[in-house]
């Protein structure tokens, strides 16, 4: 059974559909979260939701006084169950601003979720490292929006399918200042003299909830984890490099620009840290 839910209503999947004029769709006016539920439970359900209405505040969406965190963490957990796929699943909350021109549309809050199976493979630190590379032909802004887990998802696009022909595993976006700023589908940490780096937000990456709940229970444990600019050359510099999302929790990368590396204290990471929650 295939079925998503939009706006409250749950129906099949080749039922449901957009307004030609919806705001996501021709504006990019949107948002989406990427959650991952195990076992009737929405993994870093708190980090996902103050994202998604910190977002919502900051596109100045609209929100009708019944949706609220509660209403739609129920809402993603009924139709993983409907669908059954609540065991493991990954799940896509999408919502828009509206539909109708830029000066004349209504601003009525819309929502779509949607879910997937996952196999349990994917909560397993990658046996294989991950080959990753640069994708050129964009350069991220850093300004008010660049946080945001936005609709309009042209960089990353672009970047995966370029990332694809290259045969990369994933691949980096570069911001404005020529530095690197994130992955496709994931923030980017690298390790050096067992001191561990991620590019701030002020760098335009996207505010990842596996990144900031990692940052934190790093923190908390002792751990030298600190914010960096990243140039190219820190990460061929460093001895270790890992990719973090919702989904994947950890991901050990094996080689960037022709250099190999190692993940023995990724792994140390991931034990301590995500194999628990069995993210």
């Amino acid at each position: 059974m295939d079925l998503v839910n939009v706006n409250g209503s749950i129906l099949k999947r080749d039922e449901a559909g957009l307004r030609v004029d919806d705001h996501s769709y021709r504006y990019g006016e949107g948002l989406f979260e990427t959650m991952k539920v195990a076992k009737g439970k929405s993994l870093l359900e708190r980090f996902h939701f103050e994202r998604l209405f910190r977002d919502v505040e900051i596109l100045k969406l609209k929100l009708p006084a019944l949706i609220s965190p509660p209403m739609l963490a129920n809402e993603v957990l009924k139709l993983c169950s409907k669908n059954n796929c609540d065991e493991l699943s990954r799940v896509r909350l999408s919502a828009s601003g509206g539909n109708g021109g830029l000066y004349d549309g209504d601003e009525r809050f819309q929502y779509i979720i949607e879910c997937w199976p996952l196999e349990p493979s994917i909560s397993k630190l990658n046996e294989n490292g991950l080959v990753i590379g640069i994708y050129p032909e964009a350069r991220k802004s850093c300004d008010h929006f660049s946080n945001i887990k936005s609709a309009n998802f042209l960089s990353y696009v672009m970047a995966a399918k370029y990332g694809k022909q290259q045969r990369f595993n994933d691949c980096m976006v570069m911001n404005v200042h020529e530095r690197i700023c994130d992955a496709t589908t994931a923030n980017i940490f690298w390790i050096k003299e067992e001191k561990i780096f991620t590019p701030p937000l002020s760098e335009g990456c996207i505010a990842g909830v596996m990144r900031r709940w990692l940052i934190e229970k790093m923190q908390d444990a002792g751990y030298s984890i600190g914010e960096a600019n990243c140039e190219v050359t820190d990460l061929e510099n460093a001895e270790e490099i890992f990719l973090t999302n919702a989904i994947h929790g950890i991901r050990w990368v094996k080689q960037f620009n022709g250099k190999m590396y190692t993940n023995s204290f990724t792994k140390n990471i991931y034990k301590e840290f995500v194999e628990p929650q069995r993210f």
